[in-house]
């Protein structure tokens, strides 16, 4: 069951104001303060289609209506994800939502088949994000090193001329 109440819909579950909370508290929406019109919150068509093509088998099509019907439960469960994520955040007393109240917000809302998988893809994203920071530091150490070995070559070649002026000197007081 989706939420609170056993018997009340996702349709029960939204105000004018907002969201209601998992425990039927109505929490104040932010969405209501951007979007003007409902159909601003859905996700993008382009995303939804793809989302939709990779999940059937080729040679099914979908109608423009239920693909609008999918979009349209897309972007309520994101909202009330969202909101649920969020009151474990107050709760923490925390402005930034992380994937700890993300996760905490799918058992919350009996959706305990997707936090394995969750947390699997949390520590895909993870490990990727470590080998960019990685392959960053690399770089930087790398031009780091040849910004050094610049500054040695530039340092050794203005030896060098000193040098081929002090032989230039030496032999030209030779001379004299």
């Amino acid at each position: 069951m989706l939420g609170g109440v056993r018997g009340q819909g996702l349709g029960a579950r939204f105000g004018s104001r907002g969201l209601l909370s998992a425990c039927g508290r109505l929490a104040p929406s932010r969405c209501s303060k951007m979007a003007e019109r409902p159909e601003d919150l859905n996700l993008p068509n382009a995303v939804i289609t793809r989302i939709i093509k990779e999940a059937l088998p080729d040679g099914v099509n979908i109608s423009k209506e239920a693909r609008s019907a999918i979009s349209r439960a897309a972007s309520v469960f994101v909202l009330y994800a969202t909101s649920c994520a969020n009151n474990f955040a107050v709760k923490g007393k925390r402005k930034t939502l992380n994937a700890g109240d993300v996760l905490s917000a799918m058992e919350e809302m009996e959706f305990q088949r997707f936090i394995a998988p969750l947390k699997e893809s949390l520590e895909v994203y993870r490990r990727e994000q470590k080998g960019k920071k990685e392959a960053r530091k690399d770089k930087d150490k790398k031009a780091d090193s040849e910004e050094q070995d610049k500054s040695r070559e530039e340092e050794n070649d203005d030896d060098d001329e000193r040098m081929e002026e002090e032989e230039q000197n030496d032999d030209e007081e030779v001379d004299n």
